[in-house]
């Protein structure tokens, strides 16, 4: 790992913990449609590919669009309330800069949405670009983004790694040709990247200054 000059993260349940954000917000949502409440983990089970998608598990096919309008809504201030940084990740963006390091953010995230949690946690200045999905209407687990994040940087895959916390990550990674990293604790168990064979697994942010 010492090798790689462009470390790129996943956003959600990699770098930031913003499960909160989005479970009160679903909540609210579904409330206001006078749909019962579901419960924290199926929400987090299914985070990580684009607010509309996410939309389309908890709503019927009719209430999908209203759903996506009030769940917006409600979750600029959500995010603003419960956003966290995820367990030694500030630490790590702060180390991999001192050593000279690149670092991106690559997420299916919304940009207007993914704006708020940098402005929040004060991350501008930790990360040296972010590319979200809706910028380039293509999502993980297409390839498009990280290789697009390679490009911008003058990079070469083997230089580069990706970190994420989901199968669809490592899907991603597998799909771009790079090497990726899973970090356990998020929207996805180790039996469901069991089958992806060019990654590391750890348990923890800080394991990867160790490595």
């Amino acid at each position: 790992m010492s090798s790689k000059k462009l470390f790129i993260f996943d956003l959600d349940g990699t770098l930031v913990d913003a499960y909160t954000a989005i479970w009160e917000s679903l909540n609210y949502t579904r409330k206001r449609l006078e749909y019962p409440p579901v419960n924290f983990a199926k929400s987090k089970r299914n985070v990580g590919k684009g607010d509309r998608r996410f939309m389309e598990v908890f709503f019927k096919k009719q209430d999908i669009d209203e759903a996506l309008r009030i769940y917006r809504l409600h979750h600029k201030k959500s995010l603003r309330k419960y956003s966290r940084f995820k367990p030694h990740a500030k630490g790590l963006l702060v180390f991999l800069r001192k050593n000279a390091k690149k670092t991106a953010i690559a997420s299916n995230r919304p940009r207007h949405f993914t704006n708020i949690i940098i402005s929040t946690l004060k991350m501008g200045r930790l990360v040296d670009y972010i590319l979200c999905g809706d910028e380039i209407r293509s999502y993980k687990p297409k390839p498009k983004i990280l290789n697009m994040i390679v490009r911008k940087f003058g990079a070469d895959k083997k230089d580069a790694i990706f970190v994420g916390d989901m199968n669809i990550d490592m899907e991603t990674a597998k799909r771009a040709k790079m090497d990726a990293i899973f970090i356990r604790g998020g929207s996805s168990s180790l039996a469901d990247i069991k089958k992806y064979r060019n990654k590391k697994v750890i348990k923890s942010l800080k394991e990867m200054i160790k490595y």
